[in-house]
C-alpha cells in the first residue's frame, strides 16, 4: 500500500486534441485513494463546446453526440474541485498533459484551484526510467494483464494505479512515500508552471525554459524587457503559465516599493 499522509488522486483526461490552450476536455476520470486505502471514483463526460475531430474520436471513441447533453466543464468544475480537495496528484503522462490541461480548464472558467503544496507523481516517467514502453505494455509487464478498453479514461486510470503498485513491489530502490515518488517521477527541472515554460534553477530562481531567454532569470528579463510580459500574456501560452508569470511580475514590482 502507498504511504499517504493525505489522499492522492489518479487522474486521466480525454480531450478534443493535445493542445493545452486550444483543446477542451471531453471526459474526466479520477480515482481518489485515501491514506487508509479506501478508493472512490469520479467519472464524468463533458460537453467541450467544440467539435471533436474524427481522428480523435478514432482514438478514445467519444463522439460529439455522446457529449452533446453532458455538463460543460464550467458546470462540472465545482464538483470536481471538491472531489480533489487536499489531494496530491498522480497519472500517466500527467505532468505533461493531464494536470496542465486541467489547470487550463479551471482557469478558463475562473475557478481558483490552488496547486501550491500538492505533490505530483507521473507513473509514465517512473516507467520510462525503468522500462520504456506505453501503458498497455506497462500493465502487461508489471501486472501480467491485458489492457481492455484502452483510452477509456476509467480503464486507463485504474490501470495506472495498478502499475504504480506493481512498480513499488518490483523496484526495491523505490519508496512508497509520495514525496519520494514526486521527486523521482519529476522531470529534470523543477517546474514553476506545468507546461515547463518557467522552471527553477539550482538557486531556486524562476528561469525561462524556452526561446531566446532560455536559462535566464525571469525577473531579470522582465526588468530589461518589460514588453516581453505583454507578448507572453497575448501569446498562445497556457493560462496557468500566464498566472505564474504575473505572480513573478507582481512580486518584483512589490519588492521595488
Amino acid at each position: 500500500m502507498l504511504q499517504l499522509s493525505r489522499p492522492i488522486a489518479f487522474i486521466d483526461l480525454e480531450a478534443t486534441g493535445l493542445s493545452i490552450t486550444q483543446d477542451r476536455i471531453v471526459e474526466v476520470a479520477v480515482l481518489r485513494v485515501r491514506p487508509d486505502g479506501q478508493q472512490h471514483h469520479l467519472t464524468q463526460r463533458i460537453n467541450p463546446e467544440m467539435n471533436i475531430p474524427d481522428e480523435v474520436v478514432n482514438i478514445h471513441g467519444i463522439r460529439n453526440e455522446d457529449v452533446a447533453d453532458m455538463p460543460t466543464f464550467k458546470q462540472f468544475a465545482p464538483k470536481l474541485k471538491d472531489f480533489l480537495q487536499d489531494c496530491d496528484f498522480a497519472g500517466y503522462n500527467s505532468n505533461q498533459f493531464d494536470i496542465p490541461m486541467l489547470m487550463e480548464e479551471f482557469l478558463r472558467v475562473e475557478v481558483d484551484f490552488d496547486m501550491k503544496g500538492r505533490k505530483t507523481v507521473d507513473v509514465q516517467n517512473i516507467f520510462f526510467m525503468n522500462e520504456p514502453r506505453d501503458l498497455k505494455a506497462a500493465l502487461r509487464f508489471y501486472c501480467g494483464k491485458d489492457l481492455e478498453n484502452a483510452h477509456s479514461a476509467e480503464a486507463d486510470v485504474s490501470a495506472t494505479y495498478q502499475v504504480l503498485i506493481a512498480q513499488l513491489n518490483r523496484y526495491t530502490h523505490l519508496k512508497s512515500d509520495i514525496t519520494f515518488l514526486h521527486k523521482y517521477s519529476s522531470r529534470q527541472h523543477k517546474l514553476a508552471d506545468f507546461a515547463g515554460k518557467i522552471v527553477f534553477n539550482d538557486k531556486n530562481q524562476e528561469i525561462f525554459n524556452f526561446g531566446k531567454y532560455k536559462g535566464q532569470v525571469v525577473e531579470d528579463v522582465l526588468s530589461r524587457e518589460p514588453g516581453f510580459y505583454d507578448w507572453f500574456m497575448n501569446g498562445d501560452f497556457p493560462r496557468y503559465s500566464k498566472k505564474i508569470l504575473t505572480g513573478i511580475r507582481l512580486r518584483k514590482l512589490n519588492s521595488m516599493g
